[in-house]
């Protein structure tokens, strides 16, 4: 199917299902609820064939670019029907599970995601090493069967609705670096696992820590070869920063007009919605060229540091925006439409340091992409 035939399809099944697919859950509400109706608005996409579209064949799909998918995101974030943070937790996965997960496993485990049966974590930053992903200490050491694993994981989103984690730990020698890192695919009710929700400031336990007590992993669940666990990680962390901000972009878009519409007249400052819609502009033209390369089946890189730095610098100017026209009810009301205002500016702040930080990303850039020095 071709992305107009699709998105004129599309629409006219989203205005057909919004009752259905519209939250009825405060806009600040529990996660629980936000997290079940994701997977109830993932189950009707993908039984009415929505969801199926971009994937391939092999996993469940039904083929098409990626394109397809990339716009089933956007209009589902655009009209509110999912946090888009939480949704895209599949684009996110799912590719690398396709790349280096057995033909088998992939066709079994990345159906049960799509639909929605399923919630995957990532497993990647640690207490004592944060975005640096050549220091993580987590040890696989092999059995007769496989892995056993110890250690810790930090800022491990949705972990507690979680039923497999991707899993990057340090399986041999050297203990720092790239080399000697195997990513597993872990079943998270495994004896020995203990999660505990972090709060965070804007009211939402979205993150977690994750403990890993001689965990018994067997050996098909290794992602890819022994020692390969870097190159796990490289390749799913440019899908972080691709479709998953396409969709984050749709949605800011949607904030900043609810803003214009919300606030008091003569409450906004033209530079600063000026300057805001700059930002939102400069990352949909850079996110649209990513999205068009990955439709073209092009490797994704380092470069994609450039459009996780953008979504920062939009995420902040959106909501400093939402702020200034809004201060009232986002600091002193005490509706829900407030509350879901106050928590989407405090996690805004966050914007410049999950998924790595602003300061690593100009890092990769000077050094990956303009050779300005060599990694360390």
């Amino acid at each position: 199917m071709e992305l107009a035939e699709f998105r004129t399809a599309l629409d006219a099944w989203l205005e057909e299902n919004a009752a259905e697919l519209t939250p009825t859950h405060p806009s600040a509400g529990s996660i629980d609820a936000e997290m079940e109706h994701l997977n109830k608005v993932k189950r009707l996409a993908y039984d009415a064939g929505w969801m199926r579209w971009g994937w391939p064949e092999r996993i469940g799909g039904l083929g098409g670019s990626t394109l397809l998918r990339g716009y089933l995101g956007e209009a589902l974030s655009i009209r509110g029907f999912v946090q888009p943070g939480y949704y895209s937790m599949t684009e996110v996965l799912v590719p690398t599970m396709i790349d280096y997960a057995s033909p088998e496993l992939a066709a079994t485990m990345a159906p049960r995601q799509l639909r929605g049966d399923e919630t995957w974590c990532q497993g990647f930053s640690e207490p004592s090493t944060g975005s640096n992903l050549g220091a993580l200490t987590c040890r696989a050491a092999r059995t007769d069967t496989g892995w056993r694993v110890n250690g810790q994981k930090v800022w491990t989103s949705l972990a507690q609705f979680s039923q497999r984690c991707v899993l990057l730990t340090r399986s041999g020698t050297p203990e720092s670096a790239h080399k000697g890192i195997t990513a597993l695919f872990v079943d998270m009710d495994s004896p020995g696992i203990t999660v505990r929700p972090l709060h965070t400031m804007h009211g939402v336990d979205e993150f977690c820590e994750v403990f890993f007590d001689d965990v018994d992993v067997p050996l098909d669940r290794m992602l890819g070869s022994e020692g390969q666990g870097w190159a796990v990680a490289m390749d799913l962390l440019p899908y972080e920063r691709s479709t998953a901000l396409w969709h984050r972009g749709a949605y800011l878009h949607r904030q900043l007009q609810e803003a214009l519409s919300s606030a008091p007249d003569g409450a906004l400052s033209p530079h600063d919605v000026g300057a805001a819609l700059e930002a939102l502009y400069a990352l949909r033209a850079r996110s649209r060229n990513t999205q068009y390369r990955l439709a073209a089946g092009e490797r994704l890189g380092p470069e994609t540091s450039i459009d996780k730095l953008l979504i920062g610098i939009a995420d902040q100017a959106v909501y400093d925006v939402v702020m200034t026209g809004l201060a009232d009810r986002i600091l002193f009301g005490d509706d829900e439409t407030s509350a879901g205002w106050r928590a989407g500016f405090l996690y805004s702040r966050a914007a410049t340091i999950y998924g790595g930080s602003a300061e690593i990303q100009r890092n990769i850039v000077a050094r990956r992409l303009l050779d300005l020095g060599a990694d360390t």
